[in-house]
């Protein structure tokens, strides 16, 4: 058992009876590729186990401390708390990345894939946490890193997406709707990228790049929302 991850322990105030099990949540499936003698298998079953356990006690709580919202207004809320994006902020704001087990490739894997696979992390370790200590234990991890988050989400309107949030907030700064418009195409037919301009008038707000033109337009809603300092 490494000292780095026993130190996880300390940090959280939490200590496991199963340090296999607090391992094993921090094991990436490429890191079994360069290293199969490692007696413990990757995170993804405690990944699938902490998903379900993570949606339940958001549901609970949003459901019991909101009597008054309905049904999709809380299916938005706990979506922007729960989703990879919010995961991976948490991952860092913890220190979790220096905690995993990764093959050397994924090691220099930056931004959006190294996001998705801290996301990733963050439901195996509640999945650990969940088999090891319980419901109760896992409840008062939740609510002290996520569910805490749920007043940011809502001044920011997180619950929505950033185009809509872009374009609410151009009409009541400056009474004008934006638009979008392609910049650039790059790459093959199968793997395009997009990289497009958010505009109020002739004033360039933001760009995003994306796979697709709806996930540039949202990235550059995003920057340009920061930019106008209206985030």
């Amino acid at each position: 058992m490494s000292k780095d991850i026993l130190s996880l322990e300390k940090k959280f105030g939490i200590e496991f009876r199963d340090k296999d099990l607090l391992q094993q949540a921090f094991v990436h499936r490429s890191y079994l590729n360069e290293n199969p003698e490692f007696k413990l298998s990757n995170n993804e079953r405690l990944e699938f186990l902490g998903d379900a356990v993570l949606e339940l006690v958001t549901t609970r709580e949003l459901f019991l401390k909101y009597p008054d919202k309905t049904e999709g207004e809380l299916t938005s809320w706990r979506a922007a708390l729960v989703n990879s994006r919010m995961l991976s902020q948490v991952a860092q704001e913890l220190g979790l990345d220096d905690y995993l087990l990764l093959s050397r490739g994924e090691t220099r894997e930056t931004g959006k894939a190294r996001n998705y696979i801290l996301a990733n992390t963050v439901e195996a370790f509640i999945g650990a946490l969940y088999l090891d200590q319980g419901l109760e234990a896992a409840d008062t991890f939740l609510k002290a890193h996520i569910l805490s988050k749920l007043d940011y989400v809502l001044s920011h309107k997180l619950f929505e997406d950033a185009k809509s949030r872009f374009q609410e907030a151009a009409q009541a700064e400056a009474a004008i709707t934006p638009v979008y418009k392609v910049i650039s195409e790059s790459g093959p037919d199968h793997a395009k990228r997009f990289l497009i301009g958010a505009y109020l008038g002739e004033d360039l707000a933001g760009e995003g790049e994306g796979d697709s033109k709806q996930e540039a337009e949202e990235q550059a809603a995003k920057h340009a929302l920061q930019n106008k300092g209206w985030e």
